[in-house]
């Protein structure tokens, strides 16, 4: 006996809807999947990472040039020096370092900052810094002094904290004497200490 048209019409239905159930979960498992890569690819970062900051500062570089005659005079342990170099730098992330830093030079040693003016120093900003042994380390193997930590030679430095309306900061000096010098490298663990070895002479 052979099929009446109607189940004919059933069957060919029952298969349609079969096929179509099929290819809808054939088009859902690649709408997943393409999502899936969408975001992978969307997450990835596409800028180059960030160039690490040079640090390095070459002492010999620094010349040889006496404290300018007529300027502001500072004394390293009562000798005037050059003030060569000056590094600052945030301590922690309580506070950033601001655009102008004669205030910041200026809470190191009242005065400082005539000096850097009229010695023409060079000023380097550097990134943030969590503790002042860390710094002092990182300073003296960035700005290495010729010989055993400059000792005999006229050649100096020193590293350390730095606090400007309560908030600390680093510091690091590279000074130079016309003759040499015995004090090398020093840490300054405390903010009092720059005025104990520091001073300003207008």
């Amino acid at each position: 006996m052979q099929p009446s048209p109607v189940t004919n019409l059933l069957d060919t239905i029952r298969s349609a809807v079969g096929d179509m159930v099929v290819v809808g979960v054939i088009g859902a498992i690649a709408l997943l999947l393409f999502i899936i890569a969408w975001k992978v690819l969307a997450g990835k970062k596409t800028t180059a990472p960030a160039r690490p900051v040079d640090l390095k500062i070459d002492v010999m570089a620094l010349g040889t040039d006496l404290p300018p005659a007529g300027g502001p005079v500072l004394e390293f342990y009562n000798v005037p020096v050059r003030l060569a170099a000056i590094v600052v730098a945030p301590a922690g992330r309580v506070r950033p370092l601001p655009s102008q830093l004669d205030d910041v030079f200026d809470a190191i040693v009242p005065g400082l900052a005539q000096v850097v003016a009229a010695h023409q120093s060079v000023v380097r900003r550097w990134p943030m810094q969590p503790s002042v042994k860390g710094f002092a380390h990182m300073f003296f193997q960035h700005v290495r002094l010729p010989g055993q930590g400059g000792k005999g030679t006229p050649w100096s430095s020193a590293a350390g904290l730095v606090k400007i309306e309560g908030q600390p900061l680093m510091a690091g000096m590279v000074l130079r004497t016309e003759s040499t010098s015995s004090h090398g490298q020093e840490i300054i663990d405390a903010e009092e200490k720059w005025l104990s070895i520091l001073r300003v002479k207008a």
